[in-house]
């Protein structure tokens, strides 16, 4: 499995923010990166400076998003979609996507969902539970 570091995904979007500019070839998931990349324009500020993004600190308390924790959970989420992967996930999200009238808030929904399931699998020790993770997007849903 491929565990880039922290480092390395600062770089992938700067990169490709860089690549996007100047209108370079992308790879197909750089091209994905880019599409979300400019769905938040509120972070180009962010990847256009590679130094300054690797040693950048985003703190909750401070009240700043990660701008790269971010375009990653959207890159993760768009290949779940894709592949259904785990199975249900594209289904549970188009029908979120029709609730919301939006497939961009979805994927935001979806985010808090697919950070539960993260958060819940560190604090357990246990494997991320996708029935769960499933689950809580199909309840957003349905309200």
């Amino acid at each position: 499995m491929f565990q880039p570091s922290q480092q390395d995904v600062r770089l992938f979007f700067c990169a490709t923010r860089a690549k996007q500019r100047e209108g370079a070839p992308l790879t197909p998931m750089e091209a994905l990166a880019a599409d979300w990349i400019t769905e938040h324009p509120e972070y180009h500020a962010d990847l256009a400076d590679a130094d300054a993004a690797l040693a950048a600190v985003f703190d909750v308390e401070a009240g700043r998003t990660n701008p790269f924790l971010h375009l990653s959970m959207h890159l993760s989420i768009t290949e779940q979609v894709g592949i259904d992967q785990p199975h249900g996930i594209k289904q549970a999200f188009e029908l979120l996507a029709a609730k919301r009238g939006s497939a961009h808030e979805a994927q935001h929904e979806v985010m808090e969902c697919l950070g539960e399931m993260l958060w819940a699998s560190q604090r357990s020790g246990l494997p991320p539970d996708g029935e769960r993770y499933i689950d809580c997007v199909r309840r957003r849903a349905t309200r």
